[in-house]
Order: structure tokens, then C-alpha cells, then sequence
């Protein structure tokens, strides 16, 4: 196996901002950012924009589409009767 052609895979900080989550990991992202953990270290922190404490399915906030509607909608415009 060839040496150092891998990117460093080291525990970094995920921070969902919009839902005030963070959970620690490892990756091979890195940043410039950083902050300290609950066990005292300092890691380098991604922001991202969604995670499982955001997401519709994993929240149970999911909205239901009326895709029936929508076909039948379709349909009429579209008729070729």
C-alpha cells in the first residue's frame, strides 16, 4: 500500500445550526473553525445546514403531498383524450 496518498481521517464536530445540534465524529472533512468539546479537546467544527435533529422524516414533521391530486390535475391538462 502506497504512503500518505490517503486524506487524514480524524474526529471532527458536526454543528447543525439551525437546530443548536452538534455531534462528534470522525471524517476526513476539515476546517478552519474550531471548538472545544464537552471532554475538554478542541476539535475542528463543519457547519451544516441539516442533520437528523432537522430532517423532516427523522423529526416526524414530514409533510404528506397530495400526489393523487396532482396525477388527476395532470391528467385533465394534459388529456389526450
Amino acid at each position: 500500500m502506497k504512503r500518505d496518498i490517503h486524506p487524514r481521517y480524524e474526529p471532527v464536530v458536526f454543528r447543525d445550526r439551525g437546530a443548536d445540534f452538534a455531534f462528534l465524529t470522525r471524517s476526513t472533512m476539515t476546517s478552519d473553525q474550531t471548538i472545544e468539546w464537552e471532554d475538554g479537546n478542541t476539535y475542528p467544527v463543519v457547519d451544516v445546514e441539516i442533520s437528523s435533529a432537522s430532517h423532516p422524516f427523522y423529526t416526524g414533521k414530514q409533510l404528506i403531498v397530495d400526489t393523487a391530486g396532482r396525477v388527476e390535475r395532470f391528467n385533465r391538462r394534459y388529456d389526450r383524450g
